[in-house]
């Protein structure tokens, strides 16, 4: 790029793995790109930094984890002061070239002529009789309490759903010294059989999860794969006191507790994306949508681009790769000389962590049945307080059109909380699917809608 020309305004938005490889990248080529960052202070919510004055070593808050965390903290720490960087910022917009940013009370609108999303990701849920308990935590909520509160969500915990991070969260919690009750995964033992040749394509990754078993094991805490959810226990008044499982052999299980972390892998943030007008496609492996997106980054928008756990879940390591191959492809099309064997290299070890997905997938899968097999007096939107039974009779009442998820959304009000169907939409869309009997694929996505989250009503707009 010729130096005399005035350099391009590049935003990132996250500071998370992706978000901070990608910034760096940027950093490298010359740029001060202006970084959007959610949380209070970089990591994101796997490298999540304890608050000042906390004290715990990095292996007592991340274990395996540890070298990773330490490592992307230190990029950020020699970055900071060549980034416009913006903490505790929400994107909540992107519109016509801009990004539109609010913190408390103030909001901007940004213009930019590259924008980096690397908005992460949030747990994906499956809903059971009782969550709505006060009690009743995400694997991320239970996670955020232990490195940002230093605390746990209870005294007596179950850790439920499937995925490497229910294993990950519960030893974090073992570590910590915490009571556990019970680690209950839907997925049977012979799925993950099943997967090792796509699992052994990352032995370390690999290895990491059957430690994390073997001590949770030996710590004498009840490890249980093929359960079926049934109800959390408790009372409005006093929350959760307990949880029932069918063993997959059929055995009826109930195990006292105060608290339950749960978690099916997560699910992307896409809201940005879809409003900055990106296409869509559906997933059948995974029975999500995801924002359409090229190996290297590049939506099917110009000059937006996607990396990260909002786009394609690899993993932290995987989010760090993918967002120098968005923050090359940025550059590049900025008339930037880039390094193509770097290029190369990235796209070669983003294949090697993509199989490493497709096993996971394939050992811990979304239990869509279980959306089918909710009581109708489960609640399923809990923002709203909208069970199963309600979204059923919309789909068998309202007629012609009601099976379509922003349809059934108007009719029911599911997904209209708070949390904007991130928790209840594609368990909402399962249940949609079985109550009209047809695939989840044609019951569609609930649309992106601004702002991605609330804000105060009493905004302010400052120049950019």
């Amino acid at each position: 790029m010729n130096q005399e020309t005035k350099s391009p305004r590049v935003i990132v938005v996250g500071a998370g793995p992706a978000g901070v490889r990608a910034a760096e990248t940027l950093v490298a080529a010359g740029l001060r790109p202006v970084l959007i960052d959610e949380g209070r202070r970089d990591g994101g919510q796997i490298y999540r930094r304890q608050p000042p004055h906390f004290t715990r070593s990095y292996a007592q808050l991340y274990g395996t984890e540890a070298e990773r965390a330490q490592a992307l903290h230190s990029s950020f720490d020699q970055l900071r002061d060549r980034v416009d960087y913006h903490p505790e910022t929400l994107a909540w917009n992107v519109s016509e070239g801009h990004v539109h940013v609010a913190k408390g009370s103030r909001q901007q609108r940004l213009p930019y002529d590259a924008l980096v999303i690397c908005a992460g990701a949030t747990d994906r849920l499956m809903p059971v009789k009782g969550w709505q308990l006060a009690g009743t935590f995400s694997l991320g909520a239970a996670q955020i309490a232990l490195k940002s509160q230093a605390c746990s969500v209870g005294s007596q915990v179950v850790f439920l759903g499937t995925g490497p991070l229910l294993y990950l969260v519960a030893m974090q919690y073992l570590k910590a010294g915490a009571s556990i009750a019970a680690v209950l995964d839907t997925s049977p033992l012979g799925h993950r059989v099943a997967a090792l040749p796509k699992l052994l394509s990352r032995p370390g990754l690999l290895a990491n999860g059957l430690r994390f078993t073997w001590a949770l094991r030996r710590a004498g805490i009840p490890v249980l794969a093929g359960v079926t959810p049934l109800e959390i226990h408790g009372t409005p008044e006093d929350g959760v006191s307990g949880i029932s499982v069918r063993s997959i052999g059929g055995e009826l299980r109930r195990f006292d507790c105060d608290a339950v972390a749960m978690g099916y892998h997560l699910r992307s943030e896409t809201q940005l994306a879809d409003l900055a007008r990106c296409d869509f496609r559906f997933d059948d492996a995974t029975r999500q949508w995801f924002p359409e997106v090229s190996e290297d980054g590049r939506s099917s928008i110009a000059n937006v681009y996607l990396a990260g756990d909002g786009v394609r879940i690899l993993g932290a390591d995987g989010a760090e790769n993918a967002g120098r191959l968005a923050a090359l492809a940025a550059l590049s099309d900025l008339d930037f000389s880039v390094d193509g064997q770097r290029v190369v290299e990235l796209k070669r070890t983003q294949r090697k962590m993509d199989r490493f997905r497709q096993g996971l997938i394939q050992a811990f899968p979304w239990p869509e049945s279980h959306a089918a097999q909710l009581p109708d007096d489960a609640v399923l939107c809990r923002c709203e307080n909208i069970t199963a039974g309600d979204l059923r009779r919309v789909v068998h009442e309202k007629g012609p059109g009601a099976d379509e998820a922003n349809r059934a959304k108007a009719f029911s009000r599911v997904g209209m909380g708070r949390c904007q169907g991130r928790y209840c939409g594609q368990a909402g869309a399962e249940v949609i699917a079985a109550a009209a009997g047809v695939p989840v694929r044609e019951v569609g996505r609930l649309r992106g809608q601004a702002p991605v989250k609330p804000l105060t009503i009493t905004l302010r707009e400052e120049s950019a």
